[in-house]
């Protein structure tokens, strides 16, 4: 297996035994990069000269007997939203084309300190409003939408471009482009990454996250990112853990919702079938299938746009005014239509969530975790503006990915999804697990269980 194929936990072994050098390893990556870039186009800059040096002194430091911890070494992707010092962050637009990053981010720092190496700052839909990433490509079909907004480091990963990335999730961002490309994706609990330094496209429904190859690796990243920040308001308080899963696949005792409504509602056969087998293996392992009902399905969408878009738009407002023209037109429509929302919807927006965390407590009350698809179909055609179902209805694409992702961001409630097969035309299919504020630990346990449960699985084919 060639250094780039790794996963972060096998990577840190190897490293930790002497048998593979971080040198080896970040240049790998690099000409993975190199080789990928023309038809992926993951990437919004690449930083290879620092990223072979910050390789050079972490091998340095292992030797001397000075290691970090597992990510010392690692080549990693950060979503261009992310500042590190000295770096770009464009956000993917013409409108930051200019803005280099004065400080690190809370996340970049803490990712530094524990050694990981920076390889680029990877592509996303413009200012993260946007679950595509029109200018990204998917490396299962090149013609096939990588999923957004963090598309470009869910393409990375998946392509063996970078060990692991970071991702941001307002509706889905990291969750639907980690279903669409076959890797792990974390939403992690509202407040438990600070998002100091990362750029804003809804500030009551950001969340920064890892996009990696298992669910071991997404254990290794967290714990690095987790932790208070009183420079972000949101910022929980709350005690380092070990979010490693442990070898042990017995679920016996845990508790598995399976909707009864919504999340299998205009939903692709494929996908469904997929998901009941993963549903299914999970009863195999010993955990107790119990149907759950979702509450206040109806409001779901009214209310994740009820607050996304008149936040976004206020954050945008200067810019929007001075350099419209620089913007994406679907962004700038967007955030157009933001200055035209009244007040008072925005505040039955926030009504609505408050109502939504409630009954959703009610529900993960009764269970560990909800199982369900993480997006209703696969990677759409880079033209495809619309999914038809077979009963008559037509929705947008962007509707369609957002559908199932965003109960999790509006309930502030911790959502994993892991690959769990291919439909007929080769393209991955994710299954999401939600569980209760701060259950990371039970949601890395389940895809954990399920993950070592299946066959290995390899990195998306060459393109």
């Amino acid at each position: 297996m060639r250094p780039y194929e790794l996963s972060l936990t096998a990577a840190a072994a190897a490293i930790r035994a002497g048998e593979l050098s971080p040198v080896e390893l970040v240049d790998s990556v690099l000409e993975r990069v190199e080789r990928l870039e023309p038809h992926l186009n993951a990437y919004a800059t690449v930083t290879a000269e620092q990223a072979r040096h910050a390789a050079r002194k972490a091998a340095d430091d292992i030797a001397a007997g000075r290691s970090r911890g597992p990510l010392h070494g690692i080549p990693m992707g950060l979503k261009d939203l992310i500042d590190v010092a000295g770096v770009a962050t464009t956000a993917s637009s013409r409108v930051r084309a200019d803005h280099r990053a004065q400080a690190d981010s809370t996340v970049a720092a803490r990712l530094g300190a524990a050694g990981a190496v920076l390889v680029g700052k990877t592509h996303t839909h413009e200012f993260a409003y946007g679950l595509t990433t029109p200018q990204t490509r998917n490396p299962w079909d090149p013609g096939r939408v990588a999923g957004g907004s963090s598309g470009g480091s869910a393409v990375a990963v998946a392509a063996g471009a970078a060990t692991f990335a970071l991702g941001t999730d307002t509706g889905g961002s990291i969750r639907v482009p980690a279903a669409l490309n076959g890797v792990v994706g974390l939403k992690p609990t509202y407040g438990l990454v600070p998002r100091h330094g990362v750029t804003s496209l809804s500030w009551s429904l950001d969340h920064v996250g890892p996009l990696t190859r298992t669910v071991e690796d997404q254990a290794l990243v967290l714990a690095a990112l987790a932790g208070h920040d009183p420079r972000d308001p949101a910022s929980l308080d709350t005690p380092a853990r070990d979010y490693r899963p442990g070898a042990d696949e017995d679920l016996t005792g845990l508790r598995v919702g399976v909707p009864r409504n919504y999340y299998f509602e205009h939903v692709d056969t494929e996908v469904e079938a997929a998901v009941r087998r993963a549903v299914d293996r999970l009863q195999a392992l010993g955990a107790r299938l119990v149907e759950v009902e979702i509450p206040m399905t109806r409001y779901i969408q009214a209310t994740q746009w009820g607050l996304m878009v008149p936040e976004a738009t206020a954050y945008h407002e200067r810019t929007l005014r001075a350099v419209p023209e620089l913007y994406q037109v679907d962004v700038r429509t967007l955030l157009e239509a933001g200055e035209l929302m009244p007040a008072g919807d925005y505040l039955r927006a926030q009504r609505s969530r408050t109502l939504m965390r409630q009954e959703w407590a009610r529900v993960l009350a009764d269970v560990d975790v909800i199982a369900a698809p993480t997006v209703p179909a696969t990677a759409a055609k880079a033209d495809q503006e619309t999914i038809a179902w077979p009963d008559g209805t037509v929705e947008a694409v962007s509707d369609a990915y957002v559908r199932f992702s965003a109960p999790a961001n509006l309930t502030g409630v911790p959502s994993l999804s892991v690959p769990v097969g291919h439909d007929a035309a080769g393209l991955p299919i994710g299954m999401q697990l939600l569980g209760r504020p701060l259950g990371e630990n039970v949601l890395l346990r389940v895809g954990h269980a399920y993950e070592q449960s299946q066959p290995s699985r390899a990195l998306a084919p060459a393109v």
